[in-house]
């Protein structure tokens, strides 16, 4: 059953699931306003069905999602959902309200995900980098193709983690060692530090976490929302809302850096694959084998 006119998006249910797809193959399933929109209609539409017990959130094409449009952002495409009444800013100034109104914006609706009292399941495969992270990882489990990677290349440059969900998954150690670096993951040390659950092969990756997400059918509804709450609960305790109220704010900062500004600027002097790989080079990760 499919639901919902948003192009970007696709919503559909199979007996006891909901499934979720990023539709932008093109473009790398990149995240704009339409899927970050249709990705919160979604969620919302799987949490008032009767008839949904788990969903499955994936991405359409040979990636799950390469993360924020770019080159989008640096022609102006993206705007914020909403503005609290204000000046126009003059050219060239950063607003730092209106920054942070937009991106909480955002991430608000990922974490739909979170609070959605029903399991929701990532399944990544091809990869999923910078801005997929601050979606995927507010999914309760992550299961991965075996030739799949994830990580958060923008700590090098242009980006904290939003939602930043890192730290809470993997502890200290690791999340250093990934965010300090913004080193790509491959899915056999993913699945080792414990930021995903499974592995399949690429081939057999849709079916298996299909197959699983319909086990959650015997299991009653607020039995699920319960321990769901109970374990986020803990989490949150923990000081996941200030940390993303910081991470939301310096995602802000570094992208108005000057050495920012640099960058961003280089994309059309050098075009924005070139400038990526010689950000990635020095790592010898995503760059190349992203694109």
């Amino acid at each position: 059953m499919a639901k919902g006119d948003n192009q970007a998006v696709r919503y559909e249910e199979r007996e006891s699931i909901a499934i979720i797809t990023l539709d932008r193959p093109e473009k790398l399933n990149t995240l704009t306003e339409d899927v970050i929109r249709g990705l919160a209609d979604s969620i919302d539409a799987a949490t008032e069905s009767k008839q949904v017990r788990a969903i499955v959130l994936r991405g359409e094409g040979r990636v799950f999602t390469a993360g924020y449009d770019l080159v989008a952002g640096a022609e102006g495409g993206w705007s914020s959902p909403y503005d609290a009444p204000s000046p126009e800013p003059r050219a060239g100034a950063w607003d730092p309200v209106r920054d942070m109104q937009w991106m909480a914006k955002n991430v608000e609706r990922f974490m739909k995900i979170w609070h959605c009292p029903k399991p929701v399941i990532g399944q990544i495969h091809g990869f999923a980098v910078g801005g997929a992270t601050d979606l995927v990882l507010c999914c309760d489990q992550l299961m991965m193709a075996d030739d799949a990677y994830i990580g958060y290349a923008p700590s090098r440059i242009f980006g904290t983690p939003t939602t930043m969900l890192w730290v809470y998954r993997l502890g200290l150690e690791h999340a250093k060692q990934f965010l300090l670096t913004g080193e790509a993951i491959d899915a056999e040390t993913a699945l080792r530090i414990g930021l995903v659950s499974r592995l399949y092969p690429a081939d057999e990756l849709a079916i298996r976490v299909e197959e699983y997400a319909q086990r959650f059918q015997h299991i009653p509804a607020n039995q699920l929302a319960l321990n769901k709450l109970l374990i986020n609960q803990a989490y949150e305790n923990m000081g996941l809302r200030t940390t993303q109220l910081l991470g939301t704010f310096f995602d802000g900062v570094t992208r108005h850096t000057e050495e920012a500004y640099r960058w961003a600027e280089s994309f059309r002097e050098k075009g924005f694959r070139e400038v990526i790989r010689e950000r990635d080079a020095p790592w010898g990760d995503y760059g190349e084998r992203k694109r």
